[in-house]
This record gives C-alpha cells, sequence and structure tokens, in this order.
C-alpha cells in the first residue's frame, strides 16, 4: 500500500501545533490498553509445510475457520491479547475452482496470486471458501469462529475493504432487497454521482501485457483478456483502459459521489448511492457479531462518508471501532474529529522512526517530537511493528532478529495510552523467508499464496497450538511478548497514566547518547521510568529526572528511591537526590523501572 518518505514526518514534526480549540477525543482511555492480534486467516492454521513455490491449494495446504480452535484462542489471550483481527475472511477473487458450490472461476488475468489478494473483494456479503471445511456451510462457520472468540473473552475484528474491488465483483449472497454494485449504473459516462463506479466510455479493459500469474506456468483461463467494456477506473484511480502490471489493476475504483477528473469536485446531496451500500454492508456484519472493522485505504474514502456512516452503523452496535489505514498526518484529525474514527494506524511517525533506529539510523529524540505532535490524539494511534503489509521484524530486510526489536516494541507498546498490535508469527520471530509465488522474496509474509509459515508451524505443532516446536529462543521471544503486551494492557500508568518525555532533557545535559530513549509514566503510586536503548554496544548512561516528573512522581528530598526493573533482567538503580541514576545499557534493552522508597 501506499508508503510515505520521512522527509513528509520531518516536515510535519517541523510545523507548530495549532492553536485553534481542538474536539475532546470521543472516548477516554480505556481502563485496558486494547492489543490486538492480527491473523491471516487462511495461513493461520494450515500445518502443511510442502511450500511449493505457486502451489495449489491441495499441494500447500490451506488455513481453515475450523482451525481457530478455543485452544487456540485460549493461548493467543495469554499473550495479552484483546482483540483479533482476521484477514481474508470476505470472499475475494482466487484461482481455485469452486463452479461445484455455485461460485463462478475468477478470470487469472485479474487476479494477483493463486489463493488471490483479500483486498480484491470478490462479494462483500459473503466469506472466502477457502476457509470452509464445508463450502456449503462457509457462514455458519464464520458465525461459529465469532462465538468461540467471544468465548474466549476476545473481540472480533474484520476487514472493511471500502475503496476498491475486484473487477469480477457480483453479489450472489447479498440480502433479498439490496441492489449489486454497478446494478443501474450509467455507463455511457465516466462519472455520475450515483454511478458505484468510474468508466471509461468507448475502451475495453486490457489486462497487463507483462502480467503472468502463474510465473511460467499457465494458469487455466489464462489468456490476456478480460472482457469489461467500458473499461473501469483501477482502484488506485488510474484513468487507463491498459493499467500497468504495478497498478492495482485487478482492482475497481467505487465512486462515493467524487468526481476526480474535476478538480474532487463532491456530490455529496443527494447522498450518493454507494454511500448507502457500503453502509448496508458494514450493518450486515455488524449484525453477525463482530466489534471491528479495520478499513482498508480509509483516506481514500472521503472524510465525509465516514462521518455520516459510522454514527449510523454503531446505533446500531454501539461497541464497533474502527479503525483506519491511513498514512497522512495531516488528515489524522480529521479522520478522528469529522470522521468519528476510533483509531488510526500510526505508521508514518511512530512505526517508520522505531524501524529507522532498529536499524541504527536517526535519532531517538524523532519520536519526542512525534509524542508533542500526537499529544491530544495519542489514545486513537495504533501502534505495531509488524502486520501484513510491512516487513518481519526477524527479515534481513528489518533486523535480521527479533531480539532487536525488543526496545521498539517496549517503546510500541507503553509509551501512550494508544492500543498495541502484533502480526501471527512475530512473537516467535517468524522471518517471512523465500519467495511463496505472486508474494516474492521481500520479507513479508505472503498474502496472495497458499503457503505455511515455518517458525509459527513450530508453535502450532499439528494443531496443539502450545509451542512444542519451538526451539529455546523462540519460547524465549514469546515470553518477553507474552511479558510486555500483558504489562502494558493492565498497568494503569501505561493504560491510562501521564506521559513524561525524558529524552530531549537527558540529551541536552549530556547524559545519553542520540539512540538511547528514555520516558517516564505515573499514575498514583505507579511510577515507572522506562529506558530503551539502540545500541550495538554496552553503555553505560546517567539518567536525570526533570523537576516536572520528579514532582509527579511526588518524590519526597528525605526519602530514598529505588528501581527495579519489571522485565525480568534483576537490574535496579537507585535515584540520588537530584534525582539521577546510573544504569548499564547492553545492545537492543530495555527497562521498566519501577520506583518505589
Amino acid at each position: 500500500m501506499k508508503r510515505l518518505v520521512l522527509l513528509l514526518l520531518v516536515a510535519v514534526l517541523a510545523c507548530q501545533p495549532t492553536k485553534e480549540k481542538i474536539p475532546e477525543p470521543m472516548s477516554k482511555a480505556p481502563q485496558h490498553k486494547p492489543v490486538i492480534y492480527q491473523v491471516m486467516t487462511r495461513l493461520f492454521g494450515n500445518t502443511v509445510a510442502t511450500n511449493k513455490l505457486y502451489g495449489t491449494l491441495q499441494e500447500n495446504g490451506v488455513g481453515k475457520l475450523n482451525d481457530i480452535s478455543a485452544t487456540a484462542l485460549q493461548a493467543i489471550k495469554e499473550l495479552g491479547v484483546t482483540h483479533v483481527w482476521y484477514t481474508g475472511v470476505i470472499e475475494h477473487a482466487l484461482l481455485t475452482d469452486y463452479t461445484a458450490y455455485g461460485i463462478p472461476l475468477d478470470d487469472p488475468d485479474v487476479v494477483k496470486g493463486r489463493a488471490g489478494s483479500p483486498y480484491a473483494i470478490k462479494d462483500y456479503y459473503d466469506i472466502n471458501p477457502d476457509l470452509a471445511t464445508d463450502v456449503n456451510h462457509r457462514m455458519a462457520e464464520f458465525e461459529a469462529l465469532v462465538a468461540r472468540t467471544h468465548a474466549a473473552g476476545l473481540k472480533v475484528i474484520i476487514d472493511f475493504v471500502p475503496n476498491h474491488v475486484a473487477r469480477a465483483y457480483h453479489s450472489d449472497a447479498k440480502p433479498e432487497g439490496i441492489k449489486d454494485l454497478g446494478e443501474g449504473d450509467d455507463t455511457s459516462v465516466s462519472f455520475k454521482p450515483d454511478n458505484n463506479f468510474y468508466y471509461l466510455p468507448g475502451q475495453a479493459f486490457q489486462p497487463p501485457a507483462r502480467y503472468n500469474p502463474l510465473a511460467q506456468e499457465v494458469a487455466p483461463g489464462e489468456d490476456k483478456k478480460f472482457l469489461e467494456n467500458p473499461a473501469k477506473v483501477t482502484g488506485n484511480d488510474q484513468f487507463t483502459a491498459t493499467p500497468g502490471v504495478n497498478e492495482w489493476f485487478e482492482t475497481v475504483k467505487l465512486n462515493y459521489g467524487v468526481d476526480i477528473q474535476d478538480n474532487r469536485k463532491k456530490y455529496f446531496d443527494p447522498i450518493p448511492a454507494t454511500w448507502v451500500k457500503m453502509k448496508d454492508i458494514l450493518v450486515y456484519w455488524a449484525h453477525k457479531g463482530v466489534d471491528g472493522f479495520r478499513c482498508d485505504m480509509a483516506e481514500m474514502v472521503p472524510v465525509e462518508f465516514w462521518q455520516w456512516a459510522i454514527p449510523q452503523v454503531k446505533a446500531v452496535a454501539p461497541h464497533l471501532i474502527f479503525i483506519a489505514e491511513i498514512y497522512n498526518p495531516a488528515e489524522y484529525r480529521n479522520y478522528i474529529h469529522t470522521g468519528k474514527f476510533d483509531l488510526l494506524y500510526d505508521k508514518v511517525q511512530l512505526y517508520d522512526t522505531l524501524r529507522n533506529l532498529t536499524r541504527g539510523h536517526g535519532n531517538t529524540n524523532y519520536i519526542t517530537g512525534i509524542q508533542k505532535w500526537l499529544a491530544d490524539i495519542n489514545t486513537h494511534m495504533l501502534h505495531f511493528l509488524e502486520n501484513h503489509d510491512e516487513q518481519r521484524i526477524a527479515s534481513r530486510d528489518f533486523a535480521g532478529d527479533p531480539w532487536k526489536a525488543v526496545p521498539a516494541m517496549v517503546i510500541s507498546a507503553t509509551i501512550d495510552k494508544g492500543p498495541v498490535l502484533i502480526y501471527f508469527g512475530q512473537e516467535v520471530g517468524e522471518p517471512g523467508a523465500g519467495a511463496e509465488g505472486f508474494g516474492g522474496d521481500d520479507g513479508r509474509t505472503t498474502i496472495f499464496d497458499y503457503w505455511g509459515v515455518p517458525e509459527h508451524q513450530k508453535w502450532l505443532n499439528g494443531g496443539k497450538f502450545d509451542g512444542g516446536l519451538l526451539s529455546d529462543n523462540q519460547k524465549a521471544v514469546r515470553q518477553f511478548y507474552a511479558d510486555i503486551l500483558r504489562f502494558a494492557s493492565t498497568n494503569p500508568a501505561i493504560s491510562g497514566g501521564e506521559y513524561f518525555d525524558l529524552t530531549e532533557f537527558n540529551q541536552q545535559q549530556g547524559n545519553i547518547p542520540h539512540l538511547v530513549h528514555v520516558f517516564a509514566r505515573v499514575a498514583g503510586e505507579e511510577r515507572l521510568v522506562i529506558v530503551s536503548g539502540f545500541n550495538d554496544k554496552p553503555l553505560r548512561v546517567k539518567i536525570k529526572l526533570t523537576d516536572e516528573v520528579k514532582q509527579a512522581f511526588a518524590l519526597q528530598p528525605d526519602q530514598v528511591y529505588v528501581g527495579r526493573d519489571l522485565l525480568r533482567s534483576g537490574a535496579d538503580i537507585g535515584l540520588d537526590k537530584e534525582g539521577m541514576f546510573e544504569v548499564d545499557v547492553p545492545p537492543y534493552v530495555s527497562y521498566i523501572f519501577k520506583i518505589k522508597h
């Protein structure tokens, strides 16, 4: 998906905060910080280890909804998880043949990968047949998974893909009385406010000539053709009938009443037909018992739609949370306060900075600037180091070693009141190594192919979900994740306390180098100082508490204060009367010192 360069971050942080009154956040910090566990549902329960390049479902296997058992969910919950995000459950285009079940075969010329992209939706009202043990009862199997997840004390998040659909979109599962997308469109014009799609009249669509869905193998039905006349505009707003192989050629853009070619002029009165249809889809899944939607490329959909739709959907299910995939910091407050989103991706700012620091670049004081910029909205920012779009921490493209991300993970989980997300396999050091097919050898776990996830499968252990095949090192990595996530979720200073930066002051005093980060969190008697080092050589540093922190900690001049690390290192510190302490900082380590007398 879209990635913005670090220069944008620098430019944003250089700006002075607005003087205008910022509306209050929609809700106060929760008593327990949400912890989200993303599951690529097709891969999660797969025990087959063949891993043939471009392999079929029969060769490489596939995970099923039923694989995610009560045992699996309990093991996930023990990490400190509160929500499970099931990726790829809604029916999308793929190459496996399900015509025996009345499901039309997809054209391989407009499908990415043998298993297809979970973000090229084929029917918003149906379940991906790959995930079903009994294809004819796939919706019942999804409903059972929702019930199992709730029984485990966890909440369910699914993807909502509002910006685009598969080229062959057609719903055969929509409720009675619902009109399909594109039904009734005037295809003789490029844009009309009540059309669901954008068209290129007089031009027939032509798939990219250089696209080979299965590389050297010819897929059934592959002929470099796809019947679509007039052609529809691509999901990434390309008004061409001949999109390139690097475009979102397999998807078509939904029309929310914005005339893209006329300076994005808006036609929102009366309410466009697409708004109503997409709101109905959200309500449908809300009635299925889901607890939240991760909204793909939410910023490519007008904020006015979200402002209109989210309150209506929450009127049906008030507990729902809406998460926006968004990469433009200048739009963050707009999508929170106007668009009514509960959570936003914190990719461009915190993720990018932590990734660079983990790789030995940048300055921890950048984090100070980010926290100042986000101070009024940090409860809404979703922190992560991995998801399906990003490279695995343990990949050679990122850190190459899961332990090197300890400082980044501790900061992500504890720096503010915002929730944190991890991706399945992250907690055992899955590196995403090797080419799987369309996914390629890019340091990511494929979302396009049938595949077994090797290090995750060691925890899977043939469906026992007990980590029986993990190495001692992997068990230690998983224990670290359990420790930090449980702590972050339940500690009052982390989930609801005040935050004080100590990095800027201590760098200015010459106490710490540019790869050491320090901050404090406090709630009543819970007083924490969190020290993280991205250094690759051992250091010994001095850290001084600011007067503001000493006041927040209510330190008394006649008392002796000490700190004990809560992350099992056994390290202790002692504060002098000036609020100064010294500590050894080995490479890639974090401490959470609880201060008491």
